[in-house]
C-alpha cells in the first residue's frame, strides 16, 4: 500500500494517466495505476491514448478503462501530418479537457510519449494538479514540451532532468514496474531458471534479445556466433529471435551448426527466468529494458536503437556504462568478430562479471510504482501544493526552455 495518503472528503479519487505509443510509457503507466488501486481500491483510473499506438491492446487487457483523443505523432516525412499536427493538439486537447470536467478529476499523471501531451495541456487549462514522468536518461520532445506546464516531474535516471525546467518539483523516482518484476528475487529463482533452459554445470547463458518484435541485427549476428562456438561446451546462447525472424534465425543456426550451443525462441514467456539464468545479455537500450536490468542486476553489452529519437536508447546506455554496468557498441558495429570480441573477456572472468552485476544492481525501480502512486494521491489530496506558477520568468529564461510554438514543430512518436 501507499502510505500517507490520507482519505479525502471525496469518497473516491479520480486519476487520469496519459500514455500510449509504447510499451516504454504504457507499462510504467499500468504499474502506477496498480500501485494506485492497491492504495486505494475505490480510485476511478481512466487512461487517455490514441488509437494508433499499443494502449487499445495493452490497457483494456490490464482492466482500465481508455478514452481515445485526436492526437497524431508528428512525422516531419509527411508534410499532411506537419500541418495537421498544431489543430491535432487543439483539438484533443478540447477532447481531453471535456473528460476532465466530466469526471470531476483531481490530478493527471503524464507518462511522456505525445499521447500524453494532450492530457497535460486540458490539466493546465483545467487547474487540475499534474505530474509528468520521464523514462529516459534523456527527455522525448513530449515531455520537454509539456514540462513548462506541469510543476512536478518524476524521474526514472537522474540524467532525465538535465533538459527539463527548473524550479518544479523534480524527484528521482525510478521506473515504475510490476509487482511481479519487483518482487524478483535471482537467487531464488536461479536453480529453476536454469533448469528451465536446460543449462548444464558450469555454462554461462548469454541472453541476446532485441524486444518484444526482435532484433534483426542482434539475432543474425548471435547465431552467426553461435556457429563459430558451436564446439564449446561452456557457453549457451539464448536468442529471443521475434516470430517473424525465427525461421530464418532457425535456418542459420541449422546450416553452421550453431544449435548446439544456442536456442532460439520467438518469445519469452517467463522474462523472469530469462533474467535469474542469464550471465549477461546483449540487448537495445530502451529505458523500460534499462530499467529492468538494473533491478535485476544483470551485466550487458547494450546496443542502441540507432533510429530512436534523438538517440535517446543511448544516453540510457550510457547511464549503466557509467557505472560500470554495461559495455555499449553502436548498432553499424554489430557482427559476430565484435560480439566475441566483447563477450570473451567477460564470460571468462567471474569476477568481472560479478563487479558488473552489483554495479547494475539499483534498488530505487523497486519502490518506483508505489512511490509515484504516492505523489500522485499527495497531489489529489492537497491541489493546493500544486498551484506554483508555471510561467515564471525564471523558467522561460532557462537554456533549456523555448517557446510553444517552437516546441510544437519539434515533437514526435
Amino acid at each position: 500500500m501507499v502510505p500517507n495518503s490520507s482519505p479525502r472528503s471525496n469518497p473516491a479519487t479520480s486519476v487520469v494517466i496519459g500514455a500510449g505509443g509504447t510499451g516504454g510509457h504504457i507499462y510504467p503507466g499500468l504499474a502506477t495505476a496498480d500501485a494506485i488501486r492497491a492504495a486505494r481500491p475505490d480510485s476511478q483510473i481512466v487512461f487517455v491514448g490514441t488509437k494508433r499506438g499499443l494502449e487499445g491492446q495493452l490497457i483494456p487487457q490490464a482492466g482500465y478503462e481508455l478514452v481515445t483523443v485526436d492526437m497524431l505523432p508528428l512525422n516531419k516525412n509527411l508534410r499532411w501530418r506537419l500541418a495537421l499536427f498544431p489543430v491535432s493538439i487543439v483539438r484533443s486537447t478540447a477532447q481531453t479537457l471535456r473528460t476532465l470536467r466530466g469526471r470531476k478529476v483531481d490530478v493527471v499523471l503524464g507518462m511522456g510519449g505525445y499521447p500524453s501531451v494532450p492530457a497535460v495541456l486540458a490539466a493546465w487549462l483545467a487547474r487540475v494538479p499534474r505530474i509528468i514522468h520521464e523514462s529516459n536518461a534523456t527527455p522525448g520532445l513530449a515531455n520537454r514540451f509539456v514540462s513548462r506546464f506541469a510543476p512536478n516531474i518524476a524521474l526514472a535516471f537522474q540524467e532525465g532532468g538535465r533538459k527539463l525546467p527548473r524550479h518544479r518539483d523534480t524527484r528521482l523516482i525510478g521506473m515504475p514496474i510490476s509487482e511481479s518484476l519487483a518482487a524478483f528475487d535471482r537467487n531464488a529463482l536461479r536453480e529453476e531458471a536454469r533448469a528451465h533452459f536446460s543449462l548444464k554445470d558450469g555454462e554461462r547463458m548469454v541472453l541476446v534479445s532485441g524486444g518484444s518484435l526482435g532484433a534483426v541485427r542482434l539475432s543474425r549476428a548471435a547465431a552467426d556466433l553461435a556457429g563459430r562456438w558451436r564446439n564449446r561446451t561452456d557457453i549457451r546462447l539464448v536468442i529471443k529471435a521475434g516470430r517473424d525472424q525465427l525461421p530464418t534465425i532457425e535456418q542459420q543456426l541449422t546450416s553452421n551448426g550453431g544449435h548446439d550451443v544456442a536456442t532460439a525462441l520467438a518469445y519469452l514467456d517467463r522474462m523472469d527466468l530469462a533474467y535469474a539464468a542469464a550471465d549477461i545479455t546483449v540487448c537495445r537500450a530502451g529505458s523500460g529494458t534499462v530499467a529492468e536490468l538494473s533491478h535485476v542486476g544483470l551485466p550487458a553489452v547494450l546496443v542502441p536503437y540507432p533510429s530512436a529519437p534523438h538517440d535517446h536508447q543511448s544516453f540510457n546506455a550510457q547511464a549503466l556504462v557509467d557505472i560500470g554496468a554495461a559495455i555499449m557498441i553502436r548498432d553499424s558495429e554489430v557482427s559476430a568478430d565484435r560480439l566475441e570480441q566483447v563477450l570473451t573477456p567477460v564470460l571468462t572472468d567471474p569476477a568481472r562479471l560479478a563487479t558488473m552485476a552489483a554495479a547494475a544492481h539499483q534498488t530505487v525501480h523497486v519502490t518506483a510504482a508505489r512511490d509515484l502512486a504516492r505523489w500522485v494521491l499527495e497531489l489529489a489530496d492537497h491541489p493546493g501544493i500544486d498551484r506554483r506558477d508555471s510561467h515564471s520568468r525564471s523558467d522561460r529564461d532557462h537554456p533549456y526552455d523555448h517557446d510553444i510554438d517552437s516546441h510544437e514543430q519539434e515533437l514526435s512518436a
